[in-house]
C-alpha cells in the first residue's frame, strides 16, 4: 500500500514535516507526551488521538506512531523535528516536565 505521508524520516530520529496541509502528531510509546507539529512549531497534543486514518484527515492530521515498523520500530529517547518553520527541534523524552523536553536545536537548517 502506498500512500503519500506529511512527513519524511531522516537517519534514525530525525522526521521532517513536508506538509503544510497536515499537521503531524508524533506518538512516541503509550507512556510519553504526545506531540503537534504544525507550520508554526511545536506544541502539546492535548486532545484525543484520531480512531482511523479518514478521521485524521478530517481534522488535518497525521498520527506518527514512532515505534511502528514503517517508522523507526522503536521507542526513541531522543528525535529530532523539521518543522516548516526553519528549525529543527530536538525532544529529549528522558526530560520529560522540564524546559529542556523540547528546545531548539538548529535554528535555520535551511
Amino acid at each position: 500500500m502506498s500512500f503519500d505521508r506529511a512527513f519524511i524520516k531522516s537517519g534514525r530520529n530525525t522526521i521532517i514535516h513536508k506538509d503544510k496541509k497536515l499537521d503531524l502528531v508524533i506518538v512516541n510509546g503509550e507512556t510519553h507526551p504526545k506531540i503537534k507539529v504544525t507550520a508554526t512549531g511545536l506544541i502539546p497534543f492535548k486532545e484525543d488521538l484520531p480512531r482511523n486514518r479518514r478521521e485524521a484527515k478530517e481534522r488535518y492530521l497525521e498520527v506518527v506512531q514512532i515505534s511502528s515498523a514503517d517508522v523507526f520500530s522503536e521507542v526513541k529517547r531522543l528525535l529530532f523535528i523539521q518543522s516548516l518553520d526553519g528549525r529543527e527541534y530536538k525532544v529529549d523524552y528522558s526530560k520529560v516536565g522540564t524546559k529542556l523536553f523540547v528546545r531548539i536545536h538548529q535554528d535555520s537548517y535551511l
